[in-house]
């Protein structure tokens, strides 16, 4: 007997980039990227121009009966209804759900099984997830007041070793190579330049290319103890595994193991991106 298995539009999406997985009942059927999608950021008519003009021209015809889950960076509980609406306008035809990429990368990490998930790229979350919903978070709080853990502190606390002579001396002369900044430069670029936060995670791949400095290693150990003295402690799990996704956590996964166990906590599934974790989801 035919069973109809709808086709599903998958996207995972953060401020830089969203990924696409279209499948159907024999798997994936098609991959697209658009640039990133944030309302939070963005206007309806911005995010509208996104959808029309790089998605749907990748997507085509043949989409009759589509269900689009949308998770996204930005889709705060206030933000769903309104994406669902614009995601339902460019798409007429199909059911929309949209949620945050924090349950996207719950769902991605732990699927149906009850875990701690973790977000730790530009920026860091945390939540405790029971298997189908997030029932504890941490507020974040943004690189000012939080992100223990994330790009942009890292960054932070690289420049302020830097600067104030906690690092090797070869290492700033290093750096101003690296990225041809000088302090003054690197001042009006964190405090007079709009998006500081992406910049400060910019310098993650010169903290990767130094971690045979001891003086490095320990940064980069040290910030991510703090994220779990200030965020997994806060769900008093420590028998759960906690698992990430994110740029940081997979580049730095060696001191991330290191991390965890010096504050008692085990590492769980490490992903670059969350997008193949969610298909999984939702063909087990």
């Amino acid at each position: 007997m035919f069973t109809f298995v709808p086709m599903k539009l998958i996207a995972d999406s953060g401020s830089t980039k969203t990924d696409w997985v279209l499948t159907d009942g024999d798997g994936v059927r098609q991959r697209c990227l658009t640039q990133g999608i944030n309302p939070i950021h963005q206007s309806e008519d911005a995010i509208r121009r996104v959808l029309l003009d790089e998605l749907l021209p990748q997507l085509g015809d043949g989409l009759a009966g589509l269900h689009v889950e949308f998770y996204g960076s930005g889709v705060r509980p206030e933000m769903e209804a309104p994406m669902n609406a614009l995601l339902g306008e460019v798409l007429p035809s199909a059911s929309v759900e949209s949620h945050s990429d924090l349950l996207g990368a719950a769902r991605a990490l732990c699927g149906h099984a009850e875990g701690v998930a973790c977000i730790l790229g530009t920026g860091a979350n945390s939540c405790l997830y029971d298997g189908s919903r997030i029932v504890s978070n941490t507020p974040p709080l943004g690189y000012i007041l939080g992100d223990e853990g994330s790009g942009a502190v890292l960054g932070r606390q690289l420049l302020n070793a830097l600067y104030k002579g906690f690092m090797p001396e070869h290492l700033l002369f290093e750096f101003q190579e690296f990225t041809g900044m000088t302090m003054a430069d690197v001042i009006n670029r964190v405090y007079r330049q709009p998006m500081a936060n992406r910049f400060l995670a910019s310098l993650s791949p010169f903290v990767s290319a130094h971690l045979d400095v001891a003086e490095v290693s320990q940064m980069v150990v040290g910030c991510l103890r703090d994220f779990f003295r200030r965020n997994v402690v806060q769900y008093g799990r420590p028998d759960l595994p906690v698992g990430f996704v994110g740029s940081i956590a997979y580049c730095y996964q060696q001191q991330l193991a290191e991390a965890a166990a010096a504050e008692g906590f085990s590492v769980g599934r490490v992903l670059r991106s969350p997008i193949d974790g969610l298909v999984n989801y939702r063909q087990s």
